[in-house]
C-alpha cells in the first residue's frame, strides 16, 4: 500500500477540467445501518485525485502504467521463483503464495490506468502475456525450470496448461471485461486468489475433519476460503471506492457474501478437482455475482 501512497499523493481542488483521466471523489453523510460502513456515491465534484496519469497524454500515461505494473508483477514472480529455487517454503506452499499474491497485487495497480477501454485493455495485456508464457512453457517450447517449479505441484511443465493457464485467463478476462468499476471483477479475483489460496494452506494444516462428499477437502479449508474471499472482496471494494470507481452498499457487501459462499461450495466439490478450481471458481463467481450483485 505504501506504493500507492507515493503514486497517488496529490489532491487538487478546482482542478482544470481538461486534465485527462482524473478520478472523482464522492461522499455521502450517514452510516449504513446494517453494516456500519460509510456509503459513497460517485458524482461530479470540483475536487479530484490526479491518480492515474504520469503524463498529459493518456496513451503515454497508460504505457507508463503498463510498464510499472508489469515490472511489479514480474518482480513478485521473480521473488517466488527464488524462494522456490532456494527451498524457503515447500513446493505446495510456495505455489499457493504465488497464487494468492499475483492477482491481488496486480489489482492494486488498476488505479494507475486511465478510465475507459484503453486503460482496461492495456492493463489486461499484463496477465494476457502470462497466458502466452504458460502456453509456451506448458507445451515445452520455452524452458524455464524456476517458473515451472514455482507454479506446478509436481514440477511437470504440462501442469501449467491447466491451473496456471486458467488463472491467468481468469484475471485477464476480469480486467478486460469488467475492469475496476464492477464488483464482479473484485469478487472473481478475490475468491480466486485470496479464497482458493488460503483454503489450500489452511486445509493442509488444520483440515483434519473432512467433508462428507469429498474426502480430499476439509471443513476448515472451505470456511477459510469463504472467509478470506469475502474479507478480501470487502477490502478491495473500499479501496476502489476511495477513487470513486464503485459505490459501497449493503447490497454489494451481501452479494460478495453469496459469491464467496458459492465459490467455496464449488471449490469443495469433487468436480472442481477434476476440472480445476482455477476454472470453476471464476466461472461461479461471475455467474453468482451477475445474479446477486
Amino acid at each position: 500500500m505504501a506504493l500507492f501512497a507515493c503514486v497517488f499523493p496529490l489532491l487538487k481542488s478546482n482542478a482544470d477540467p481538461s486534465l485527462p483521466s482524473c478520478l472523482l471523489l464522492s461522499k455521502k453523510k450517514g452510516v449504513n445501518k446494517y453494516f456500519g460502513f460509510k456509503k459513497l456515491k460517485t458524482r461530479r465534484l470540483h475536487t479530484r485525485i490526479k491518480a492515474v496519469m504520469f503524463s498529459g497524454n493518456p496513451v503515454i500515461g497508460d504505457l507508463i502504467a503498463t510498464a510499472l505494473s508489469g515490472g511489479i508483477a514480474l518482480s513478485l514472480l521473480r521473488l517466488w521463483e527464488e524462494t522456490a529455487k532456494r527451498g524457503v517454503f515447500d513446493q505446495k506452499t510456495n505455489r499457493k503464495l504465488v497464487h494468492i499474491s499475483i492477482g491481488l497485487v496486480f489489482m492494486l495497480c488498476w488505479p494507475m490506468f486511465s478510465s475507459g477501454h484503453q486503460g482496461a485493455i492495456l492493463a489486461a495485456l499484463i496477465p494476457g502475456l502470462n497466458v502466452i508464457k504458460m502456453l509456451l512453457l506448458g507445451l515445452g517450447i520455452w524452458k524455464d525450470d524456476a517458473t515451472v517449479k514455482s507454479m506446478s505441484r509436481f514440477g511437470d511443465h504440462r501442469e501449467l496448461l491447466k491451473g496456471p493457464l486458467y488463472y491467468a485467463l481468469a484475471i485477464t478476462c476480469a480486467c478486460a471485461v469488467y475492469w475496476r468499476y464492477s464488483p464482479i471483477s473484485i469478487g472473481l479475483i478475490c475468491n480466486l486468489c485470496a479464497g482458493d489460496g488460503i483454503a489450500d494452506i489452511v486445509g493442509r494444516r488444520f483440515g483434519k475433519q473432512k467433508l462428507p462428499y469429498n474426502k480430499n477437502k476439509s471443513f476448515a479449508g472451505s470456511v477459510a476460503m469463504a472467509t478470506a474471499g469475502f474479507l478480501a472482496s470487502i477490502g478491495y471494494l473500499h479501496y476502489f471506492s476511495l477513487f470513486g470507481y464503485i459505490e459501497v452498499s449493503s447490497k454489494t457487501i451481501l452479494g460478495f457474501l453469496f459469491v464467496s459462499l458459492a465459490a467455496a461450495l464449488v471449490e469443495s466439490h469433487p468436480l472442481s478437482s477434476e476440472l480445476d478450481d482455477n476454472l470453476t471458481v471464476p466461472l461461479i463467481s461471475v455467474l453468482v455475482g451477475s445474479l446477486v450483485i
